[in-house]
């Protein structure tokens, strides 16, 4: 068909458009899916790193959290000392968090296609997976602060 256009036209490497972008974008396809893999990683090394923090702190106020089970606390009691302990962490690691992606955006942007690299959707997505992943990993370590035994917790000490 090209060749009936124009007879001198010299046809070398033809191929689909389709292949030729797939092509073109392959380097950075593969450098997507490993910085996937690895933040990915990372997630799960936070949130295990943040239950084994929690825990850790539950544990050191196994004996306060007695005393307040002795003294009537109720379940819901409990988990809102766990929770309002873990929310002041996940929430002063979210201000740090925001803060220094937003000052390190210039040099995020030559890696991002179509995309600010002080895009608020993206921000505030990124902010929500890690709020959920900490609170879900807080999640055991406040149950286990609700079945403390008040008798065992006074004994300790």
């Amino acid at each position: 068909m090209i060749q009936s256009l124009d007879p001198q036209m010299p046809l070398t490497r033809m191929f689909r458009l389709a292949d030729g972008v797939k092509e073109s974008i392959g380097r950075f396809r593969i450098s997507m899916l490993i910085f996937a893999l690895f933040a990915g990683i990372a997630l799960l090394l936070a949130a295990i790193g943040i239950y084994g923090v929690m825990a850790y702190a539950v544990t050191q106020r196994t004996h306060e959290i007695g005393v307040r089970v002795a003294l009537g606390a109720r379940r819901a009691d409990i988990l809102k000392l766990v929770f309002s302990h873990a929310g002041k962490r996940v929430g002063l690691g979210l201000l740090l968090g925001i803060s220094i992606s937003l000052a390190a955006a210039r040099l995020l942007h030559a890696l991002l296609f179509q995309i600010s690299a002080q895009d608020p959707i993206t921000l505030a997505t990124v902010a929500l997976v890690l709020t959920t992943t900490a609170l879900f990993a807080c999640w055991i370590p406040a149950r286990r602060a609700t079945k403390v035994d008040p008798m065992v917790a006074l004994r300790c000490e």
